[in-house]
């Protein structure tokens, strides 16, 4: 059995998509693509895909894994492309590597995020990043299925910045503008790199913590993007690329 591991996006409009709605669209896109799946042993088979830590709804991504099974051997490249295709745009199928390592999920050691403070001036985003960096703790609230739990934001947090002014219509940058946004406005943009923990520490509760410490009250929701999730530099509080040990594992030559 071949395994394949694919790195794919939820994008625009399509970041409102629940897990369970991507698992529908992503089950139809292997069988219009007909992808030669394997499957699992049993009373009732079941093709054998498995996701990895993927983020919640109402957030875009340009970093969400799974694995696939496969009863055939096919080229990485060319069954990306295929997936892609038979996906609607949005959901983009960008990167495929054979699976040549073991321990992927543990690999995602943390995730880093943009968040879109729509209305918010950037001075005004800068205290508030300051304060809550300089608190040693800062607990947040957040009901779960088990109740309410408190917890400490603080502590997972590996760099929180607020991304210099953009030049030239207010703070733009290379993803999609908030609807409410418009050219010119206020609109601070954090960079968050947050360590995978138990219990996970979300953007959400990064911006519960900026609240509690330092006021911050974005007029509209923050609009969140997960950039990127694997392995965490500590020194430089970067996320570097999950695949990488898959790729050097690979046999050179072919």
């Amino acid at each position: 059995m071949q395994r394949i591991r694919l790195r794919y996006t939820k994008r625009g409009r399509l970041r409102f998509t629940s897990h369970r709605d991507f698992q529908r669209a992503f089950e139809r896109a292997l069988r219009r693509s007909a992808v030669p799946m394997a499957y699992s042993a049993g009373f009732t088979p079941h093709p054998k895909v498995s996701y990895a830590n993927a983020a919640p709804t109402g957030v875009a991504s340009e970093a969400e894994y799974l694995e696939i099974g496969l009863a055939e051997v096919l080229d990485p490249e060319a069954l990306r492309a295929q997936l892609d295709a038979s996906l609607p745009p949005g959901l983009d199928v960008i990167d495929a590597v054979e699976v040549r390592t073991a321990h992927f999920v543990e690999r995602l050691e943390a995730s880093e995020w943009q968040l879109r403070l729509a209305g918010v001036e950037h001075a005004e985003a800068a205290r508030a990043v300051a304060e809550f960096l300089a608190a040693e703790q800062v607990e947040v609230k957040r009901l779960t299925k088990n109740g309410m739990r408190v917890f400490d934001a603080r502590g997972a947090v590996a760099a929180l910045t607020v991304l210099p002014p953009q030049v030239g219509d207010g703070n733009d940058t290379a993803t999609e503008r908030a609807d409410d946004v418009r050219p010119g406005a206020a609109c601070a943009i954090l960079r968050l790199v947050v360590r995978h923990a138990t219990p996970a520490v979300r953007p959400d509760d990064v911006l519960s913590g900026l609240r509690a410490t330092a006021d911050l009250a974005p007029p509209v929701p923050a609009e969140v993007t997960r950039l990127a999730q694997g392995p965490l530099d500590e020194e430089s509080g970067t996320v570097t690329d999950p695949l990488a040990l898959d790729r050097a594992a690979a046999p050179t030559g072919l």
